[in-house]
Parts: structure tokens; C-alpha cells; sequence
């Protein structure tokens, strides 16, 4: 065991702490940017008037950028290194980020769903050279160890946009409520939507501005180039021959439902607690930003347990620890769905100590044995964010319906993370059963 805890960061001699340090500080760059998103669903849909699904555009937009940047994002790592993947993901980081100001000046929705999508291609370069290139530093058997390792700033990064987004975003916000925002003239409505819109681009600018800085670090910073001497881009055959294998292909499928369940506890546990804190008497604009101290709440238990899980890894294989903790975010889940009180609130916090382990593990199982192959295999891995774009509107829509029945629509909602969580238990018991 003293040999592996030396070895995680080396391999023959060679020490990645420094390359490690800098590539693990964009995990929490990435972070931020899907933490501060998640509360501009509710935010957008109250300063442009929209019904929650339409609200729910920023999520396809954001989680859009990951799926059609990631193999584009491959193809130019193979070509070039992970280094060149990396500075041009935080280009395009930076560039979207900075297209808030413009987007803002047209006082229309859609420019900011353009620079969403722009943001969250560097986003997916970044994901895409990143997570491959900590696998590659140090040897095969601590890879997953190591990715959970640099996985676990990611979510202190996400702490860092929820703080933000409740501190300079939310709260500064005109408090008028959606109700009252709808009987407001044109006159009236374009104001609010002009002071809201310059509190909502802030943070934006002011980290690009820090992506910026990160950019010209780690350019000027030599970084190793171990494993990228093959820069032959074998496309298809490539595809071909990563899918025809059963534990990566399972995985692919695997971490589609994962991005798709993490997404959609995060962004809609502002839904949920603020219905049930207005049904308990609460003005709507309180009960979101106490539902948002929640969702803080959660990613404080998420980045915790993270630690934890990464720990027990060195006692438990992957594969049994990822079927155990589905099954309590599983039953969690359901008792979101069937408590209609506080404690339904507490289900759902409570699923976040039951994700925090999986990213990283299903991608360290998939990729396990893949090779150079890791590079299209890591942005197949990236694409699967598209579930982060797809499930999120489809429960949307859902909560839209405001009653199902004698049931809350907000609370029914949930049975779609529920079969996201199901989805995991069973590529979680194929791992452990080596059914591949």
C-alpha cells in the first residue's frame, strides 16, 4: 500500500506533481462554470418571463457545447498534444465568457445561449485533454485513483459558482416576483430586465478574466508530453474499435445518465424547495435563496464525500462502490418523490453524497486498457454530457404540468433521476461481476 501512495503521481522516476497541480486547477475552472449555470434556469425564466422549460435552454446550450466540441476536441489532441487541447479550451472558455457583455447590450435571450454554447466548447476541449492526461500521469493501476484525486477540486470549483451565483447574482436581483414581473408594462419590464441583466454578466466577465490568466501560465510552464508520440488520426477504426468494447460502450451509456441525473438534482432542488418553502407561507424570491443555500449545502456533502469515497477506493474496487452508492441515490430519490415536506428536501440533498464518486469512476472503468485509444475514448466519455442537455428540459416540462393528480409535478419529476440512478446500479454490477 506505501508503494501505491508513492507511485500515484510517478511513474519510472518521474515526478507529475507540478503538471498535476496546474491540469487539476482547471477541474475546479470547469466547476465553476456548471455551478454558477445551474440557478440561471430559475433566473433567466424570471428576467425574460419564460416558463421553466424555456428557462431550460441554458442547460442545452451549456451541455450542447460539451457534445459537439468533444471528438473535434480529440481529433486535435491527437493531432497536436493535450497542452494545445487544453489552452485552446480555455480560449473558447474565456471568449464565451466574455460574449456575456454583447449578448447583454441586445437584450434578448438567445445571444446568451450562443455564448453558452461557445463557453462550453472550451469547456469541451478542457474535459476532453484533462481527464485522459491525469490517467496518463503516473501508472495504469492508480489511474482511477488519480482521476478521483484531481475530480475532487472539481466540485470545490462548483462550490465557488453556487456561492457566487447566490451572493452576486441572486440576491442582487430585483425581487419582484414572476407573478408580479408578468403585469408589469413594457416600459417597466425593460428596465428591471436591463439592471438584472447587468448584475447576471458580472461574474462572467470577471472569470474570463481569470481564465485568461490561467491560459498564459500554463502556456509558459513546460508540460510532459509522455504517451502523445503517436499523432496518426485513425478516426474510424478508431470508433470502432473503442465501442466494440462492451465495458467501455456500457460506460458511455453509463455516464450519459449520470451527467443527466447530476444536472437535473442540482438545477431543479430550486424548484423543489422553493415550492415547498412558498406552500409553508414563504414570499418566492426567500425561497429561492434559501433553496439555493441547500444546493450549496449539497455540493459541500458532494465535495466531502468525494474525499471519502476516494479514500475507501483504496479498500473497495470501483465497480462494487459505484453499485453501492446508485442504489442509496436510488432510494433517496424515491423518497424526494414521496415526501412532500422538508424531509423530501433532505432526500435530495442527500443524493449528492451518492454522486460525488461517479464521474470520474465510470470514465477510469470505461477508458481502463484503452491505450492512445484513451484520447476518441475520453471524448466519447465528454459527449455523454449530453445528458446533462437532454434530461434536464424533459423534467422541465414535467414540472411545468404544477400538479399531476393529488401530486405535486416538481415532486413526480423525479422519477426520471430515480432511472438514472437504476441505469448505474446495473453497469456498477456488471463491473463487479467482470461481465466484460
Amino acid at each position: 500500500m506505501k508503494h501505491n501512495r508513492q507511485s500515484i503521481l510517478s511513474k519510472d522516476g518521474i515526478s507529475y506533481l507540478i503538471p498535476f497541480i496546474l491540469i487539476t486547477s482547471c477541474f475546479a475552472l470547469w466547476g465553476f462554470a456548471n455551478d454558477i449555470t445551474n440557478p440561471m434556469v430559475k433566473a433567466f425564466s424570471k428576467i425574460f418571463r419564460m416558463s421553466a422549460t424555456d428557462g431550460a435552454l441554458v442547460q442545452v446550450a451549456f451541455y450542447g457545447g460539451y457534445f459537439a466540441m468533444a471528438f473535434p476536441a480529440a481529433i486535435f489532441i491527437r493531432k497536436y498534444s493535450y497542452k494545445a487541447g487544453i489552452l485552446l479550451g480555455l480560449g473558447l472558455y474565456a471568449f464565451g465568457a466574455f460574449l456575456f457583455f454583447p449578448s447583454k447590450l441586445t437584450g434578448e435571450y438567445y445571444p446568451f445561449l450562443i455564448a453558452y454554447f461557445i463557453l462550453t466548447c472550451g469547456l469541451s476541449f478542457l474535459e476532453t485533454s484533462c481527464n485522459p492526461y491525469i490517467l496518463s500521469m503516473g501508472t495504469e493501476e492508480t489511474a482511477t485513483r488519480r482521476l478521483n484525486l484531481a475530480q475532487s477540486f472539481n466540485p470545490m470549483g462548483s462550490l465557488l459558482g453556487m456561492y457566487v451565483a447566490m451572493n452576486f447574482i441572486q440576491a442582487k436581483l430585483n425581487p419582484m416576483s414572476s407573478i408580479d414581473r408578468s403585469q408589469l408594462c413594457e416600459s417597466e419590464f425593460q428596465a428591471i430586465k436591463e439592471s438584472d441583466l447587468s448584475v447576471l454578466i458580472a461574474p462572467y466577465l470577471a472569470i474570463g478574466g481569470l481564465i485568461l490568466i490561467m491560459l498564459i501560465l500554463i502556456r509558459l510552464v513546460k508540460m510532459p508530453k509522455k504517451g502523445e508520440e503517436n499523432h496518426y488520426i485513425d478516426f474510424f477504426p478508431t470508433l470502432k474499435r473503442i465501442f466494440a468494447q462492451a465495458r467501455y460502450r456500457e460506460g458511455v451509456i453509463a455516464q450519459f445518465f449520470y451527467v443527466g441525473v447530476q444536472i437535473m438534482c442540482w438545477t431543479f432542488i430550486i424548484q423543489y424547495g422553493t415550492h415547498i418553502f412558498m406552500t409553508q407561507g414563504m414570499d418566492e424570491k426567500s425561497a429561492e435563496i434559501l433553496s439555493q443555500q441547500y444546493n450549496i449545502i449539497a455540493m459541500v456533502i458532494f465535495c466531502i464525500s468525494r474525499f471519502i469515497c476516494t479514500f475507501i477506493l483504496r479498500y473497495l474496487s470501483a465497480g462494487k462502490l459505484l453499485m453501492i452508492l446508485a442504489v442509496s441515490g436510488a432510494l433517496f430519490t424515491l423518497g424526494t418523490i414521496l415526501f412532500h415536506n422538508i424531509y423530501g428536501l433532505y432526500c435530495l440533498v442527500a443524493t449528492s453524497a451518492c454522486m460525488s464518486l461517479m464521474f470520474p469512476t465510470i470514465y477510469g472503468i470505461a477508458l481502463k486498457g484503452l491505450g492512445d485509444d484513451a484520447k476518441f475514448g475520453a471524448a466519447g466519455l465528454i459527449m455523454a454530457i449530453l445528458g446533462g442537455s437532454v434530461l434536464p428540459p424533459l423534467q422541465a416540462s414535467i414540472i411545468d404540468l404544477k400538479e399531476i393528480g393529488t401530486f405535486p409535478a416538481v415532486n413526480i419529476s423525479f422519477i426520471l433521476p430515480f432511472i438514472c440512478f437504476l441505469v448505474i446500479v446495473s453497469y456498477g454490477y456488471r463491473t463487479v461481476k467482470k461481465e466484460w
